[in-house]
């Protein structure tokens, strides 16, 4: 059974830095994406950041793009997410998820979540 758990989150003044983790087990090697979405209260999910095929490729939405950066510890089985100069914009709830379909910049092609962890930028 897939599983994946997030940590992380947490209260951050704007311009200040949050490491999120994903640690997933149970994954089927294959080929797979795992992608941070996140969800704010009124607005669309947003797949953050994602490394999305078997070679590591990356991506990251235009709203994050040299701000956030995703890498990958194989021998941990983890994901991380290294956000800085965040703004208020990025408070949400950041999910872990994994994709078996693409593309994986869509949200709707995750089929396994974690619960999320809260995200939260203010002074």
């Amino acid at each position: 059974q897939v599983q994946l758990a997030e940590t992380g989150g947490g209260l951050v003044q704007p311009g200040g830095s949050l490491r999120l983790s994903c640690t997933a087990s149970g994954i089927i090697q294959g080929n797979h994406a795992i992608g941070w979405i996140r969800q704010a209260p009124g607005k669309e999910r947003e797949v953050v950041s994602c490394i999305c095929s078997v070679d590591d490729g990356k991506y990251y939405a235009d709203s994050v793009k040299g701000r956030f950066t995703i890498t990958r510890d194989k021998p941990e089985n983890t994901v991380n997410l290294d956000m800085t100069r965040l703004k208020p914009d990025d408070a949400a709830v950041y999910y872990c998820a994994a994709a078996f379909r693409s593309p994986a910049m869509t949200s709707d092609n995750y089929s396994y979540w974690g619960q999320g962890t809260q995200v939260t930028v203010s002074s």
